[in-house]
C-alpha cells in the first residue's frame, strides 16, 4: 500500500518555498540529509553524477541539509545552495535545513525512520567504529547514523530501503536497489 502521508509532509525549499514529496508521485527517490562540511561531502559529486544519469529514468536524489553531526552544516540555506553549486555543481533539488535525530525531529524523517528502522550498513564497519571512538553515536539504534544516510523510495511513496552513510552513490548495493525501483512499473492513479 502506498504512503499518501509522506507525500503529504510540508516541506521547504533551499530558496524558502512551500514543497512536498507529492510533486514527485511517480518517481523514485532518493531522500538523503547532507553537510557541506563533513568527511563525507564529496558524496555530493556521486549524487549528482547519479541524478544526471537516472533522473531521465524517473530517478530524483532530494537533498536534505542536516547540522544534527558534529555541526557540519552550520550555514545558512543561501550558503548551503551557493556552496553546492560551487564545489560540486548540485542540480538536484535541494530543501531547507532539518533536524534528522535533534528536537523536534522533522516529520519527514520521523516518518521514514518509522517505515525503515535499521540501515544497511557498509561491510567494513569502519565508519561506526570511528563515530563510537568518539562518542558520536546516536543515542538509539534506529537513529540516522550520520550525514548522507540514505532512504529510497518507491514510485508510490513506500520506503523500500535505508543505506548507512558509508554506502556511497557508486555503490553497487545502492545503484541495484535504485535499478530495481525503477524497473517496477509506475503506480496507476486511482483517484
Amino acid at each position: 500500500m502506498p504512503d499518501t502521508a509522506i507525500h503529504d509532509i510540508a516541506l521547504q525549499r533551499i530558496d524558502g518555498r512551500a514543497a512536498s514529496l507529492s510533486e514527485y508521485r511517480g518517481k523514485v527517490l532518493l531522500i538523503v540529509n547532507v553537510a557541506s562540511k563533513c568527511g563525507l561531502t564529496p558524496q555530493y559529486a556521486g549524487l549528482e553524477a547519479l541524478y544526471r544519469r537516472l533522473c531521465p529514468a524517473g530517478l530524483e536524489v532530494l537533498g536534505f541539509p542536516c547540522n544534527d553531526f558534529g555541526a557540519q552544516e552550520p550555514g545558512a540555506e543561501d550558503e548551503i545552495a551557493a556552496f553546492c553549486n560551487a564545489n560540486y555543481g548540485v542540480s538536484f533539488p535541494l530543501f531547507a535545513k532539518v533536524n534528522a535525530n535533534s528536537a523536534p525531529r522533522h516529520p519527514l524523517y520521523g516518518a521514514l525512520i518509522a517505515a525503515c528502522p535499521q540501515a544497511l550498513g557498509s561491510d567494513d564497519g569502519k565508519l561506526r567504529e570511528t563515530l563510537a571512538r568518539h562518542g558520536l553515536l546516536p543515542a538509539l539504534p534506529t537513529d540516522i547514523l550520520w550525514n548522507f544516510e540514505k532512504f529510497l523510495l518507491a514510485r508510490d511513496g513506500r520506503v523500500l530501503a535505508r543505506f548507512a552513510p558509508d554506502i556511497t552513490p557508486d555503490s553497487p548495493v545502492l545503484l541495484a536497489a535504485i535499478e530495481s525501483a525503477l524497473s517496477a512499473p509506475a503506480p496507476t492513479d486511482r483517484s
